[in-house]
């Protein structure tokens, strides 16, 4: 059985990462092969580059940070196809979907942005948890990074997000209710999109 890639998109703080190991043990729970990858993956060269841009070591244009991002996910395109054909359902915190909503969110192109990642495995279903930019800031008072301190920034990611949920593929979820309630809506969508029931 071919793998499917499920992915969690939504600002800072939202409750992707925790979501996303929430699905991953339900779904190994219920006698399902799953893994959980995150983006970016700080475990790569390209990976320990954009931590040291987001600590403000380097000073990289929007367009140079994507197209890093971007890089990011493609050193890791041959794990995710081999996974995916080894049957594999793959959670992804953060995946293509944020480099869309935070370089729309610094003026570039979605479509480019869009266009850049058409080779990496698609995801079959997008979970954004919409959270208000204040409740993403309330979430992390220390240790937030550039883009964490921008409320202007953090509303106009937002909206990109809330953009791309209007395609086929996507389901928005209130992430400022607890976790186990967000967690259920969560299996509930991906066991109806799809047909994990």
């Amino acid at each position: 059985m071919q793998g499917l890639l499920i992915a969690f998109e939504g600002l800072d703080q939202s409750g992707k990462q925790t979501q996303a190991e929430l699905l991953r043990d339900r779904l190994k729970q219920g006698g399902r092969k799953a893994r959980l990858v995150s983006f970016p993956d700080y475990g790569t060269s390209i990976g320990e580059e954009i931590a040291r841009a987001l600590a403000g070591e380097r000073e990289y244009g929007p367009d140079v940070m994507q197209l890093l991002y971007v890089a990011n996910r493609y050193e890791r395109k041959d794990d995710l196809n081999r996974w995916l054909d080894g049957g594999l359902i793959l959670v992804c915190d953060r995946y293509t979907a944020s480099s869309v909503a935070y370089g729309e969110a610094f003026g570039l192109d979605p479509s480019w942005l869009t266009d850049m990642q058409k080779f990496l495995p698609p995801a079959a279903l997008t979970v954004m948890l919409d959270v208000a930019p204040d409740t993403a800031v309330q979430r992390k008072a220390v240790d937030r990074d550039r883009y964490e301190r921008d409320l202007a920034l953090l509303a106009r990611v937002r909206d990109s997000y809330k953009r791309q949920a209007e395609q086929e593929g996507w389901v928005v979820l209130d992430g400022e209710r607890v976790k186990t309630a967000i967690a259920d809506d969560v299996f509930s969508a991906v066991a109806s999109r799809l047909g994990l029931l």
